[in-house]
């Protein structure tokens, strides 16, 4: 790895990647270039005063933080025999080294097992946590993407009696548009700047659309099964201008929406209870019918991780060079206006994500009752993994993983020949209390539908496999065979004491957009 710039260690499946010495150096170095010009000259000087004009015991110390922190060491947790990439594992370091000139450092850096390289610069499977500052590229653009698991007294034979007439009406939901999410422009404003709680008073007030029929204090009652209670500090001023008019209604064709990618609806049953008192507690039992959700804020998030992650670049220092990593973070002694700011958006696309959810589930609910008769297919819990939270004396951000906080419910699937898992968070603080939100992708979209690969269901892993899709490269891209083993990242994360196994269940049927 030292090629890659990287001390890296292995031991009792944990991995601890640094920057080298050699890249520190060049770090340290990162406002002069190989000839010595007014300009450097000045922006090195700037540096030096970057906070005040006197030298204090503050200024000193952010001095000492900027050139010290090139030293953190991030940990992986990674099963024996597990293939890691050496791209991740670069991708781990750059974040872990992240700092602002002005005050503002990781903490503490890690990654669950489901670790692989990230589009954007970021390891998918990132946890880190900072002082004083925060990192949009951290998050990125899919905000609050996350998971929802609902369960039914549903037996699989009297599912699969229906499974043709519910596959159509949820198509028709889905992929051709016969869902009518639409709402009033106060309920727009509401869920944007208060998330589920602020969409279901709104609603109440005046329910239109496909869910105008909905049980809405069933509703009202799950949000307590919602990670925070479905609802972050948002404003409408950050959401884009045509969802949230002052009057009319809001017809949003992203709303309710799948997603592309490793997105997905899933149809399961629970085929093992492991820890039969925190089933019952949650109301899962084995035989039961679940349905999973894996989406997020959709193009709302597009929008908003994406504004961010331009201003966080022009609110760096003019004077000094670019980080490398292409990651900039917003310091709160530099820019604390503009790190609240950044929070408050966050949490307004992070609030359009619950409720994207909330949505495809309730209209996959709809339909259950539709064919099946009375079904009530309450939620089990949700969650995000892609999302920035205070937590303690600065903020936690994870990048693909899920909070798994003491006693809290955790979901992770496999892929769609692989079982999922409902799991109990144990609140493990050298993994800053989170888990895995997957298996972890094997190889890449681009290796799998090249020319010449091997297309078979065979290969792919796809005997068996009921994928319900319009885009036949879908199916292929995201067949089993381009993730990693599931039970693997469970187990390792279990020994770990990450996370205890709940229950575990087996796909039946796939929707992918």
């Amino acid at each position: 790895m030292s090629r890659q710039g990287l001390d890296v260690r292995y031991d009792n499946k944990v991995y601890s990647i640094c920057l080298n010495s050699s890249l520190k150096e060049n770090w340290q170095d990162a406002s002069s270039t190989t000839t010595e010009n007014s300009e450097n000259v000045g922006a090195r000087e700037n540096w030096q005063d970057a906070s005040s004009t006197t030298e204090n015991s503050e200024n000193v110390g952010a001095r000492e933080n900027w050139q010290d922190a090139s030293s953190t060491t991030a940990e992986v947790l990674l099963p024996e025999g597990f293939p890691v990439e050496a791209k991740a594992l670069k991708q781990l370091a750059n974040l872990a080294n992240v700092r602002h000139p002005q005050g503002g450092c990781v903490c503490r850096a890690c990654a669950t097992p489901d670790f692989h390289p990230g589009d954007a610069g970021v390891a998918i499977g990132s946890i880190v946590q900072t002082d004083k500052m925060v990192i949009p590229a951290a998050v990125g653009s899919d905000i609050n993407c996350g998971m929802r698991l609902h369960v039914a007294d549903l037996s699989i034979e009297q599912f699969l009696a229906k499974r043709d007439r519910f596959v159509e009406l949820m198509k028709g939901d889905y992929f051709f548009g016969t869902r009518d999410v639409s709402m009033t422009a106060k309920t727009a404003r509401a869920m944007f700047q208060h998330g589920i709680p602020g969409w279901l008073d709104a609603m109440q007030d005046r329910a239109i659309g496909s869910v105008a029929t909905s049980d809405f204090q069933q509703l009202a009652q799950e949000s307590d099964r919602t990670f925070g209670g479905g609802s972050m500090n948002g404003d409408v001023r950050w959401a884009p201008e045509e969802l949230v008019p002052h009057d009319g209604t809001v017809r949003d064709g992203g709303l309710a929406t799948i997603g592309g990618g490793n997105h997905f609806v899933e149809i399961q049953v629970v085929e093992e209870v492991v820890d039969r008192a925190t089933a019952y507690t949650w109301g899962v039992r084995s035989g039961q019918i679940a349905f999973m959700i894996h989406s997020g804020s959709r193009n709302v998030g597009k929008y908003i991780g994406g504004m961010w992650r331009d201003r966080a670049c022009q609110a760096w220092p003019k004077t000094l060079k670019y980080p490398e990593s292409g990651l900039f973070p917003l310091s709160v002694e530099a820019n604390p206006e503009l790190v609240s700011s950044y929070l408050q958006a966050e949490a307004t696309a992070a609030n359009y994500g619950f409720v994207n959810r909330l949505l495809l589930a309730e209209l996959l609910r709809l339909r259950l009752r539709q064919v099946f008769g009375d079904v009530e297919a309450p939620l089990v819990y949700d969650l995000p993994h892609n999302i920035t939270l205070a937590e303690g004396d600065g903020w936690v951000t994870r990048k693909g993983a899920c909070p798994a906080h003491s006693g809290q419910p955790v979901i992770v699937p496999g892929s769609m020949g692989a079982p999922s898992y409902l799991l109990v968070g144990k609140g493990n603080d050298r993994f800053l209390r989170s888990a895995s939100h997957g298996a972890g992708r094997a190889r890449s979209r681009f290796d799998l539908s090249r020319e010449g690969a091997d297309k078979t269901d065979a290969a792919l892993g796809l005997i068996g496999v009921d994928c319900i899709t319009l885009r036949q490269e879908r199916r292929i891209e995201e067949a089993p065979a381009a993730y990693k083993q599931i039970q693997p990242v469970i187990d390792v994360q279990v020994e770990a004491q990450m996370v205890g196994i709940v229950a575990k269940m087996k796909p039946v049927l796939t929707f992918k957009a």
